[in-house]
């Protein structure tokens, strides 16, 4: 064999044995998966499965049970996810999303992070054309009024909740929701659409239009959303731009490790 040629099997025998590792991730059950069905479903011979296994297995990142023979992600696999979750930053990872986001709606966007009972404004993009939010990035927001803080607070459980209300409901517009009950409500309409909007509870003059972002563990860690004035954030439009956002924000909530599943069309269009 050539020098050549060597280094090309080894780069093919590199894409089968990932081939194989990818397989056992979106096929195994509790038990595993077999032999026997890794290679019919990936169409290569017992011998091959074996052989490309034995290195997997010997790194961690496969594991065969001594009694079945069946297949199941290893240890290893483990700490490569750890690994690769713990370099990852909302911010970075939101960039480029937010920025597209922007682009096509052409309004101002957001990213917050929680930090009960408030939201932290972690980043901005706005259309330099448009009137610019009073928004900046460092800046607390009670999560109560704001369209941000609503979606986050809709995935979050009832401590969480009842946080938010001991530290106070007070009107900031003649729209803020200031009753626990409302509120409440409001954030059952959020889990059936997806987003969650702030109609001039915040500022007296925008609309904001928001979803969730989850972390590895399905927890609502920040949200994103979409702001601009009345007379362009229009009802329609906020029907409009909220299934834009939800699937913006679940965009990145995969990435971040998110299992969680993109929404159904039909469930899309749901005003809150």
């Amino acid at each position: 064999m050539t020098d050549e040629a060597k280094p090309r099997n080894q780069s093919s025998s590199l894409r089968r044995a990932l081939a194989v590792l990818d397989h056992v991730r979106d096929h195994a059950d509790a038990r595993g998966i077999s032999l026997t069905r890794i290679a019919d479903d990936l169409g290569i011979s017992k011998s091959t499965v074996l052989r490309l296994t034995q290195p997997l297995i010997d790194g961690d990142l496969l594991t065969r049970d001594r009694d079945t023979g069946w297949y199941r992600l290893g240890h290893g696999a483990l700490r490569l996810g750890q690994a690769y979750l713990s370099t990852l930053d909302m911010r970075a990872v939101a960039a480029d999303p937010l920025r597209r986001l922007q682009h096509v709606v052409g309004e101002t966007c957001h990213l917050v992070v929680y930090e009960a009972p408030d939201v932290v404004y972690i980043d901005k993009v706005e259309n330099e054309h448009n009137v610019r939010m009073a928004s900046r990035v460092g800046m607390r927001m009670p999560a109560y009024r704001t369209a941000v803080g609503k979606a986050i607070l809709a995935w979050l459980g009832e401590d969480d909740f009842q946080l938010v209300v001991a530290a106070g409901m007070p009107p900031r517009t003649e729209r803020t929701i200031t009753d626990p009950a409302r509120l409440a409500a409001e954030l059952e309409r959020v889990r059936l659409s997806g987003y969650a909007v702030d109609d001039r509870e915040n500022e007296p003059e925008v609309r904001c239009v928001a979803a969730p972002i989850f972390d590895h563990t399905d927890r609502a860690v920040g949200a994103l959303s979409v702001s601009g004035l009345t007379s362009r954030m229009t009802p329609a439009r906020v029907r409009e731009v909220g299934p834009m956002v939800a699937r913006t924000g679940l965009e990145i909530s995969r990435v971040l490790g998110s299992s969680r599943p993109r929404r159904r069309r039909n469930d899309e269009g749901n005003q809150p």
